[in-house]
């Protein structure tokens, strides 16, 4: 059914049995779909790769993550997360879906959309970010660019997959409000604004309902609601009910389960159960998956693809940019970088992750490199003649106590001019399928830089990590800390032209990193007990919690420092429209002031004055990352519009904009603030439906209820409530709990009529 001039997917839909039709719903195998030689329905693959293709190799005597076909290991989520960077995504992206459509895979499995509830969390790794305007801009990015290619991406794990333990069967309790304003709002606009051909059911449960077989999830807000006209498919054996499953929407089950589930939703519609309809949905869908990617089984030219043929000197090129723009200079005491690689320096370089890097994470996600660039070959490489380098391991990569490595380390530092210390996380502590225990460094580590830090205190620390690591133990023996999270297979090379200068730092941190894990919104409610976890912190995820309590962080959300200085001025904000249609245009200056070329992430963040529900004190809504060179000054623009400064209101089930004043906030972190403006709204009040459960408050407030209800208690002679001391006691009380307590007076005809009505 690829060739265009075959029959269309309903024809080919019209020839099937209800048997194929059920076997086309689940695995044909591991990773590729089930195929129909009579109908020339053919399988295509679906394979793993958030940031790098995984691709079993066929010719593997058995299944391991470690057998798969080379492929470029770009940085992962946590990464290019904080490159803030949308253009660079999206070409990430594209060099993601090339290197598969090579491989012959219809569908890469990535992004990952799930917001960084916890730093605790085993596969933060390959999230993006804890806030949703920052995950949903990138996770959009690289749908764009995988889907350029004509392979398909999979936003994942749709929705509320926030922990890795017991994740086959937590239930998520999470309210509405919540979901629609966090832990949704990421892959909603990445569904909006990227059009993904596929989304990944998670294992999960929320509020006691299998994701992978929730109606209200994969059918009224996915696609109903946003609009999504792609193909939804299960995590590999998320499913416990394939009937259920279809019927709530899901598509395809992976991966094949040997004809068991075909069998019961074959049964179930003969016996009435399931409506064959919904059978020829999903089946209609899986048709148009395989012809949207057909080109991606087979090499083939397009206009703007090229050739399907994997160029790895080109994308080890692209990782090695991509690892750069995305490391976070979180401190550079007395400008210590960067480090003049032509000058008369001795520099020890010390820990046994800058000979032996740590790039990647455990799990599903894990890419076989084409290469691998360690920093010490890269410091080395590009070191000048008068530089020596004196490298020294400092400890094991197995963690175990090394007396002889420390002294070794202490004294490296001891005779050096400057010490650049490589610390981070074993790979055994952070990945897919268990969650971390805590937040620190190894202490074997943490010891290795106290000893350098008292015979050197010129020291420099690289981190290598998937997850937000706590640096308020240690970092005041460092006088620069650069966090590089894993980064792939190319940046060994990016650490050393970051430390060198030939890349000026320009990540910014897409998580908080808190000065202690109790300090955690999500600390007394993480990872849950008994199958349920409760997030109770609702919408003050990250930052949205720090900022509201005031409490003091290590690096605020959004931090990240240059090796140059960018001024802020000239701050103008403009309201056109009301309600629905409005649209606050901002512009303001932005000035390289150093002596160096630099990147700036220009971050908008909105409050609502005063509003009827509590709202964070801030929430970034917009940024941009803008490049300038030295005393280069360039104009920045954004657009809010109706939606960015609105709540969604569960009362009515909608988002909802309040009239009033909002304070916008522009700079360089959330506690950044370098510029603010103050605009004004026009909007309809939101007027909520009463009923006679409703308070004596909202009754008195709302536009018709008000002057009813005063009508009938100035008839039913309720005069008590004219007296202001008791309608304030009586004012939070449900009306049917008044009109008993008086008696029947604040009952009326024209009340029940209205209710009625």
């Amino acid at each position: 059914m690829t060739d265009p001039s075959g029959p269309s997917a309903p024809a080919v839909l019209a020839g099937l049995t209800l048997e194929e039709k059920a076997a086309l719903l689940s695995g044909g195998g591991t990773w590729e779909t089930a195929a129909i030689d009579r109908a020339a329905i053919p399988p295509i693959v679906l394979t793993d790769g958030p940031h790098g293709l995984r691709r079993h190799d066929p010719e593997a005597a058995g299944f391991s993550f470690e057998e798969s076909l080379p492929a470029t290991c770009f940085p992962t989520a946590a990464a290019l997360g904080s490159s803030w960077d949308v253009d660079l995504l999206e070409e990430v992206g594209r060099a993601l879906g090339e290197e598969s459509r090579a491989a012959g895979v219809a569908v890469l499995l990535g992004p990952g959309m799930n917001i960084k509830r916890s730093p605790l969390c085993g596969r933060n790794f390959e999230y993006l970010s804890e806030d949703p305007v920052v995950s949903g801009r990138l996770g959009a990015a690289l749908v764009r660019g995988v889907q350029g290619t004509g392979v398909g991406a999979s936003l994942k794990h749709f929705a509320a997959n926030n922990q890795e333990t017991d994740r086959m069967t937590v239930s998520a309790e999470v309210d509405e409000r919540t979901l629609r304003e966090i832990y949704l709002a990421g892959f909603e606009r990445a569904v909006r604004d990227a059009g993904p051909w596929t989304v990944m059911a998670a294992y999960n449960r929320i509020n006691g309902v299998h994701a992978a077989q929730d109606p209200w999830l994969l059918t009224r807000v996915l696609r109903e609601e946003w609009g999504f006209d792609g193909l939804v498919v299960s995590d590999w054996g998320a499913v416990l009910d394939p009937v259920a499953a279809v019927a709530a929407g899901l598509d395809l089950e992976m991966p094949a389960t040997n004809g068991v589930s075909a069998a019961r939703l074959a049964e179930a519609v003969r016996e009435g159960r399931l409506e064959e309809s919904a059978l020829d949905r999903a089946v209609l869908r899986l048709l148009k998956l395989i012809e949207r990617t057909s080109p991606g089984t087979g090499p083939r030219t397009g206009p703007g693809t090229g050739p399907a043929e994997a160029d790895f000197d080109r994308d080890h090129a692209l990782a090695r940019r991509a690892a750069a723009e995305s490391a976070v200079l979180l401190k550079n005491e007395d400008a210590i970088l960067p480090l003049d690689p032509r000058a008369d320096l001795r520099v020890a370089v010390i820990g046994e992750f800058a000979r032996t890097p740590r790039y990647q994470g455990a799990g599903s996600s894990r890419v076989k490199p084409t290469r691998i660039d360690a920093a010490l070959d890269a410091l080395t490489g590009a070191a000048g003649p008068a530089l020596r380098l004196a490298f020294a391991a400092g400890f094991t990569l197995s963690g175990e106590e090394a007396p002889e490595l420390l002294a070794e380390a202490v004294a490296a530092a001891r005779d050096a001019d400057i010490a650049v210390v490589f610390l981070g996380l074993p790979e055994g502590e952070e990945s897919e399928g268990f969650d971390r225990a805590g937040i620190d460094l190894p202490e074997v580590q943490v010891r290795l830089l106290k000893e350098i830090a008292l015979v050197n205190p010129r020291t420099v620390v690289v981190l290598a990590n998937g997850g937000v690591v706590r640096t308020s133990g240690w970092e005041r023996h460092a006088r620069a800390v650069l966090e590089c999270w894993l980064n792939g297979q190319a940046g060994g090379g990016a650490v050393a032209d970051l430390l060198f200068g030939r890349v000026n730092p320009s990540g910014r941190l897409a998580e908080t990193i808190p000065l202690r894990l109790e300090d955690n919104p999500s600390h007394l409610n993480f990872p849950g007990s008994e199958g349920t976890v409760v997030y109770g912190e609702r919408l003050y995820v990250g930052y949205r919690y720090y900022d509201a309590k005031g409490i003091d962080v290590a690096y605020p959300f959004g931090h990240g420092l240059s090796y140059t200085d960018f001024a802020y001025s000239g701050l103008s904000a403009v309201v056109e429209g009301d309600g629905d249609e409005t649209v606050v245009r901002l512009r303001l200056d932005l000035t390289n002031t150093g002596t160096v070329a630099g990147k700036e992430v220009v971050q908008v963040y909105v409050r609502d004055v005063a509003c009827s529900v509590d709202r964070p004190v801030r929430e970034l809504k917009a940024f941009a990352k803008v490049a300038l060179g030295p005393g280069e000054s360039a104009a920045v623009r954004f657009e809010l519009d109706a939606r960015d400064l609105s709540y969604y209101s569960t009362g009515l089930g909608r988002w909802v904009l309040e009239p009033g004043d909002f304070e916008i906030g522009v700079g360089a972190s959330s506690r950044d603030l370098r510029l603010a403006a103050t605009v004004t709204v026009d909007a309809p009040p939101p007027v909520r439906p009463l009923t006679l459960d409703s308070t004596l408050a909202e009754w008195l407030a709302h536009p018709e209820g008000g002057p009813l209800l005063r009508r009938t208690m100035t008839a039913g002679h309720a005069s008590a409530m004219s007296d202001p001391a008791i309608l304030r006691m009586v004012e939070s009380t449900p009306l049917n709990r008044l009109i008993t307590l008086s008696g029947g007076a604040l009952a009326s005809p024209e009340l029940e009529d209205y209710l009625a009505r």
